[in-house]
Formats: structure tokens, sequence, C-alpha cells
């Protein structure tokens, strides 16, 4: 049987038309004890359920197989042994470990990092508890060895890419505490426990929605590779050509007159002989400027111009350096290798990731193909509206039942119409009571009936959509400082629509059930926000607690408008994609947070209290890692491409400029903003590109469907129409026959007058004839005139005609069969004069050529002075 949430995301206004009733199910089926009590026996949901629940048993009972021997001592008769891979296959084992990585990563996130190596007790209480955390994650690494071995055998632990990550994290650790033990200064190693977030996924297996995610991502790296080596080519010939021509170009900048004195400004902008001019006062000279962003933007070396460039493609702060450069050397030609540069760096290698991603999901969506997930979405599709149109017949049959009960009892009558024997009972044992309530059966069916009619409706759905964008609107009406009647005005508007909601949902209740209404999703909510508007006003009219603001949820209530995708079928199913991919999308989004968690972890400990040194602290920016929160907010930044190069430059200055360590500081935001950007952020384009495809090819199979549907109508329809016409043919043979016989023809010529009849009859077929031909000739667009007559044809022979042989006629659009400016008939010669220059092959090019020059001079006027000799040319 079905349950209610089995199906719970049918809504209950999709079951307005019912398919034809299979052959078993032509007879109506007994009286249901519940409404949901669906006959389960050979019904394709059963089936599905059936598959699945085997499904999961075959998995649970699939179990990997463990080597004989492990470190050559422990066979799989070993007690020890036995205890090991029972513990370590225990599921509670492994939320144990789950729990105790997440336990791990809060404690990393709330310790605080400070500048000068400084701690807090806080700080303090986590360094000791990260001795506990190391020896659960040793301890996990000593038993999963003992279990499957160490190396030498095919399902051995460190075979497995999560095992080596976890065993070289435990290792690291260690190596940490030795070195803390002894007091060595090393690398702080503990941001590399952060890492055992990703633990998780190894339940990839079973996940599929995870595993197409991971597996495209991890199969697109080979064609990604090749893209990362075109981008690399582009960035170092670029950087290459930016050396040669801008190299020592941006360090020159104003100074007082015959001083070394730079002038106090905002920003310091580089000039030049031909770029910018110093103001009275100043002159520009070449002392020993660093140039603008700290030096760190510029083509003095091969590193920093490949910075550069690269800053360039992501087209961050593109147009800042440009500007800069335009200052230093002019605006003449500069510009043609930055617009180039984004050109065929930014608009074309960089969104190749795009096409390389989207393409390994097509291969997925093609492997999926085979495997028959297609086939198998389209027959959920099938499933669920069969069983929406079954459960609104039973429904339909419950709802008439009680009535169908009294008119079988009512078979035999008296006088006064009503039944003998039921009557009398009526009177002996209930009397005047159950006479009425009799009745009141009667009566409540019928009005179930004509509700459920009204509630099914297309005026009350739209009706209902009305009033939600009128509340919508009164809503949206509120705003800061209006008058006392706007907000009276309002609070009854809003008393009002929760009167008409719960009224509509007392409607739904009586005429579905109670039952049948909470089936649905929509209906849920519904009931939710009417629940909590009713106790939101009760609340504040006893002066309980001030509104809450529950009202605006009655907003949400405009989701319900995409329950027209029912009618429209290109929506529909691009709507049934996406719910079909949201697995898919909730694996990104859990390896998209697990990126950013472990990335602002990482900067926690390379940057965390390091901006304390260049910044005071009114002026430290809000971007910085000195908190965890913080530090995913940066992070996440970072990713969409605001002003990363901001950060990045913070970065390389807390850490003590360009030098080792800031080549490292920039390859933490490289690797940052191309992982996460250029290939995770573009898995959901290549998703949503895919869910296109997949919308697509449902609309196609739908349509497929339908086509098959109107031709086999349409052979229904010609069927009949052939045996009317062979009615009519033998009416009209008869009627001949019977007009011979009354009149005494004779038989020659009642066949003749049988063969003139015919005769007429084809005479009428082939009437239409020239017409169609006129119009294939109208549709050919050659007039009367136009058509030369063929000359005699040559004999056909099997050698193929030259191109130049043949006679081709161009088609030449028609003159519109009426009159022109009320003024030029069709036969006028001037407007054929016009109509020929017009179709002229010729006539099109002039035409552009003229707005080509027209827009040539649109952009050499002079918008400063509207009078210059240039504008009145």
């Amino acid at each position: 049987m079905f349950s209610p949430l089995t199906y719970s995301y049918i809504a209950d206004d999709e079951y307005d038309t019912l398919p034809p009733l299979p052959p078993q199910m032509k007879a109506p089926p007994k009286k249901a004890a519940h409404l949901l009590d669906i006959p389960t026996g050979n019904n394709p949901w059963t089936a599905v359920l059936k598959q699945a629940e085997m499904r999961r048993r075959k998995r649970r009972q699939t179990t990997p197989e463990h080597p004989r021997r492990a470190l050559f001592c422990l066979s799989l008769d070993n007690k020890l042994r036995r205890t090991c891979i029972k513990l370590v296959e225990w599921k509670p084992f492994e939320y144990l470990v789950l729990f105790t990585i997440f336990c791990n990563c809060a404690a990393l996130a709330l310790s605080k990092p400070l500048p000068n190596n400084d701690t807090t007790p806080t700080n303090s209480i986590l360094e000791q508890i990260e001795y506990i955390f190391l020896a659960i994650f040793t301890l996990e690494v000593i038993l999963k060895i003992i279990a499957y071995g160490l190396c030498l055998h095919p399902n051995a632990y460190l075979r497995s890419g999560w095992n080596l990550l976890d065993f070289i994290i435990v290792v690291v650790g260690f190596l940490s505490v030795i070195l803390v033990q002894y007091n060595v200064q090393g690398f702080d190693v503990k941001s590399l426990r952060a890492f055992r977030v990703i633990r998780p996924l190894k339940l990839v297996n079973g996940v599929p929605s995870l595993q197409i995610v991971l597996n495209s991502i991890l199969r697109a790296m080979l064609p990604l590779l090749h893209i990362a080596l075109l981008v690399l080519f582009v960035i170092i010939i670029y950087a290459i050509i930016g050396l040669e021509l801008f190299c020592g170009k941006m360090h020159m900048t104003c100074y007082y007159n015959g001083t070394n004195i730079l002038p106090r400004m905002e920003e310091m902008r580089p000039c030049g002989d031909k770029g910018r001019k110093c103001p009275d006062g100043q002159e520009c000279k070449d002392i020993g400027w660093e140039g603008p962003w700290y030096g760190i933007i510029n083509f003095d070396n091969f590193g920093l111009a490949m910075l550069t460039v690269f800053q360039c493609i992501t087209m961050e702060g593109w147009t800042s350096i440009l500007y800069k450069m335009n200052d230093a050397i002019g605006r003449d030609w500069a510009w043609i290798y930055f617009v180039s540069l984004i050109i065929i760096g930014s608009f074309f290698v960089m969104n190749l990731v795009l096409g390389v991603l989207s393409g390994e999901f097509s291969k997925e969506r093609e492997k999926a193909k085979q495997r028959g997930d297609f086939q198998k979405l389209r027959e959920i599709q099938i499933i669920d509206e069969s069983f929406r149109n079954y459960m609104a017949w039973i429904r339909k049959a419950e709802i008439g039942d009680d009535t169908n009960d009294i008119i079988q009892n009512d078979n035999t009558l008296d006088a006064s119409g009503e039944p003998v024997k039921k009557r009398r009972n009526f009177e002996s044992h209930c009397g005047w009571l159950c006479t009425k309530l009799r009745y009141f059966r009667i009566f409540h069916a019928y009005t179930r009936r004509r509700i459920h009619a009204i509630v099914k409706s297309q005026a009350f759905y739209w009706i209902v959509i009305v009033l939600v964008l009128m509340n919508t609107g009164v809503l949206a009406s509120e705003y800061y400082g209006q008058p006392e009647w706007l907000t009276q005005t309002q609070e009854i508007a809003n008393r009002l629509f929760v009167y008409l909601f719960s009224f509509e949902m007392l409607l739904k209740m009586y005429s579905l059930g109670i039952t049948g209404y909470f089936v649905s999703n929509f209906n849920r909510f519904d009931c939710f926000v009417v629940i909590a508007s009713i106790i939101e006003f009760v609340l504040i009219y006893i002066e309980f607690m001030p509104a809450l603001g529950i009202s605006v949820l009655r907003c949400v209530r405009l989701l319900r408008v995409f329950k027209v995708t029912r009618y429209w079928m290109a929506l529909r199913n691009l709507v049934a994609s996406l719910l079909n991919s949201m697995k898919s999308i909730a694996s990104l989004l859990l390896l998209l947070f697990l990126f950013i968690v472990i990335f602002a972890l990482l900067g926690m400990q390379m940057f965390g209290g390091k901006f304390d040194h260049i910044f005071l602290v009114e002026e430290k920016p809000r971007n910085n890692f000195d908190s965890f929160w913080g530090a995913l907010i940066t992070v996440f930044q970072i990713l969409t491409g605001e002003d990363w190069n901001e950060v990045l430059y913070t970065g390389i200055r807390a850490l003590g400029g360009l030098g080792l360590v800031g080549t490292v500081v920039c390859f933490y935001f490289i690797i940052l903003f191309i992982c996460g950007n250029y290939i995770l952020l573009n898995v959901f384009l290549a998703i949503a590109v895919d869910n296109l495809a997949d919308a697509e090819n449902l609309t196609a199979a739908e349509e497929e469907e339908q086509k098959k549907k109107a031709q086999a109508k349409l052979g229904e329809d010609a069927k009949l129409n052939g045996e009317v016409k062979a009615t009519e043919t033998v009416e009209e043979q008869v009627n001949i026959g019977n007009f011979c016989f009354m009149f005494d023809v004779d038989e020659d010529n009642c066949d003749c007058l049988d063969e003139k009849l015919n005769e007429e009859n084809r005479v009428e077929e082939n009437e239409t004839k020239p017409e169609e031909n006129d119009n294939e000739i109208e549709e050919d667009g050659l007039n009367e005139n136009e058509i030369n007559e063929p000359e005699d044809e040559e004999q056909q022979t099997a050698r193929p005609r030259r191109v130049s042989e043949l006679n081709i006629v161009e088609k030449v659009k028609p003159i519109p069969p009426y009159s022109s400016l009320y003024l030029f008939k069709t036969t006028n010669k001037f407007r054929i004069f016009c109509h020929r220059i017009c179709n002229h092959r010729t006539f099109g090019y002039v035409v552009l050529a003229c707005i080509l020059f027209s827009s040539i001079s649109l952009g050499a006027e002079d918008p400063i002075d509207s009078y210059s000799l240039r504008n009145k040319v």
C-alpha cells in the first residue's frame, strides 16, 4: 500500500483529466477502507518499490574482499584481525570518525590566530584537544591497517587515495608534535588536518549523484590540463610582449620641483612625456618610486608580468592597469594590447573550461542514456501521471459512494416514492432522526461533489493566484514614514486575506478530505502559512507580542504559479530535469562548502593576525583571515572574483612583500581562484546546460508521442471517411438503380448515366488542381509576364549537364496585389521599376554601405564643440 508520504510531492490540482482505464480496472473497485488503500496487485508502483528495495539489500549485502594475510602475520582467522574488520566496517564506527572530523574542524575554526605568535587561554585548551584528535585518528589508521593490510594487497589500506591522505595527515601531525616538543621552529601543519573534512567523500560509491559530479570533474582533469597549458602559453606570450613594451614604464611620478618629496595624494599615479602631465610646481622624475599597487602589478620582470597578465585575464581591475599605463606612455596604442588580451584570454581561452566540463557532463549523460536512466525518468513521469489519475478516480468514486449506496437501496418504492421495507425500518427503529440523517448524507455527498468541482476548476485556481498577488501588493506597499491611514488599511487588508485563505483551506479540506488535502506539498505549506498567520493575528490582538512578519510568508504562495508548468510542456520538462538533478547540485554544494572551509582554515594559518602589521586597527580591511567567519566570507569573495586582487596585494604585503614568501602567497590565491571560480563554479553552469539538454530530450519524446497519437487519430479519421465515401457511393448507385427501375430506363442508358455521373465527379475533383498550381506560382513569386516559355527540350542523355547549362530561375518577391499609397496599382510602371530596384542583389549592399558611412561620420563628430569644422563637414 502507498502511504500519503510516498507521493507527497504530487499537487492535488493535477487530478483533472482521467485517462482511459486499463482492462483490469474497467469495473469499479470495492469500497476502500481508506482513501489511499490502493490495491497492490500487478501495478507498476509496487514493482518499482520492490526493485529499489532489492537494490538496497544487495548493496548492504555486498562486502569487500579481504586479503588472506595482513602484515605478513595476521590471517583471516586471527581474532584480533576479525575484531578490527568488524569494527571498521561497523556503521557507528564510521559515524564516530565523521563526528571526530567535524569536531576537529570546529576546533580549528574556534582558534583565533594572533600576531607575534601570541596565544589565548582558548587557544591553549584547543592545542591540548589536538592531541586527543591525533590519538583517535591514529587509532583509526592502526585498525584499518590491521583489517586491510598495509600496501601489498589489491584492497590494502594505502591503495586507496583517501586512506593515503589520512595516513599523511597523521604522519604530519606526529611530526608537528615532535617539532613542538623539541622546540624546533617549523611550519605549522595544523591546517593540514582540515583536509580530513573531505573524508565523507569516500561515501561517493553510495551516492550516485555525487559520483557523477566527481567523476565528471576528475575525468575532465586531462582536458583541463590541456586548457591549462593553452592558458599558460597565452600568459607567457603576453607576458613577454608586455615585458618588451612596458618594462620600467610605471616608476615615473610627480615630485615637487627641485626635491625628492612626493605630494600627498590619495593615489599616486604614473606620469610620462607622452602620458599624464604633472601640475604646476611639480616635475616628472624616476628616482625610486615602487610604482602603483606597491610595485606588485607591473612588467618589470617575467614573474610580475605573468601575475599582471593573469589578473587581466580574470577581468578584475584590468581597466585600472590600462589607465595607469596610459598615464605612463600615452593612450595611443596601449589599449590594443589589453583589449586583445581580454578577447583572446578571457572571452575565448578561459571559457573553454566551461566547454570541457559541459562536454564531460554530456558524456555522462550519454552513458546514463545507455544505462536507461533517461528512460527510467520518463517511466517515472508516466507512473506519476498514472498514479495521480488513479487517485482522482478513487476520490471521485469515494465521493459518490454514499449516494450510490442510497440509490441502490431505493430500488423498491411505494406510492409515496419511498422504499417500503427501509422506510418501515427507519420509522420503527430510528424514526425521524434516521430519516433526516439519510437525507443529510445525500446532501453531503452532493455538496462535496459540487465543491470538489469548484475547487478543481481553473477559475478557482486563478482567483487564488489573484488574491495572492493582491496580498503581495499590500505587503509591498509598506514604507518608512507612511501615514496612519495606510497602516490601518494594510492591517485590515491582511486580516481579510487571512480570512480568505482560511476559507480556501477549509473548502479544500472538505472537498478533498483531510488525507487527500495533505498529499500535496503545496497544500501542506498553505496550511502552515494560514495557521501561522492566525496564531500571529491572535497574539497581536491580545497584545501578547509584536508583529513577527509571518504574513510575509503568504507571498511565497506565489510559487503556486509554477503549477502552470502542467500546461506548458517545455517548462514542465525543464523543471522536472532540474528537480532530477537536485542531488547532483546538492553534492556539488557540499563539495564547494568543503573547499571553502579548507581554504579558509589554511588562510587563517597563513594570514591570521598578519594584517595588523600593515594597518591600524581602524584601517584594517574587513576581508581578512583573523577569524573563521571572516575567512569564510573572504574566501567566498575571492571565488566570486570581486576585488580578489586587493586581497592578494594585502596578503603579499602582510608577509613581507615580494620575495620567496610572497611567491607562495601568489600561488595560494591563484590556486584558490582557478579551482574555485573556473572549475567548481563552472560545474553549476555545466549542470544547467546538461539539464537543458535533458529537458529538450523529454520535450522531443513527448512531441514524438503526440505525433504518433495524431497520426493514429488521422488514420482512424481517414478510415472513417473512406467508409463514409464508400457508403455514399453505394447509396448513389442504389439511387441510380432505383431511378432506372422507376422510369423504365434501358440498361445501356442506365450504364451511360452512371458513367456520366462518375465523370462529373472526376471533373469536380480536378477543378481544385489549377488553383493549387496558381498558388504554387504565387508562392514562387513569378508574375505571368516574367515567366518565359521554355525552348524546345533537348533530348535527355545520361551525361550530367554543367551548372552553366542549367536554366535556373531566381525567385523574385511578387508585387503585393494591393494598391500602394492609394495611387499606384500593381501594373503601374513606376511601381514595377521601384520593385525591381528593391529586389536587385546590389541594392542591399548599397544600403549597408550607406549605413556604414553614416556610422563612421557619427563617430567622427566632435562631442565638445558642436560648431567645429569637422561637425559641419
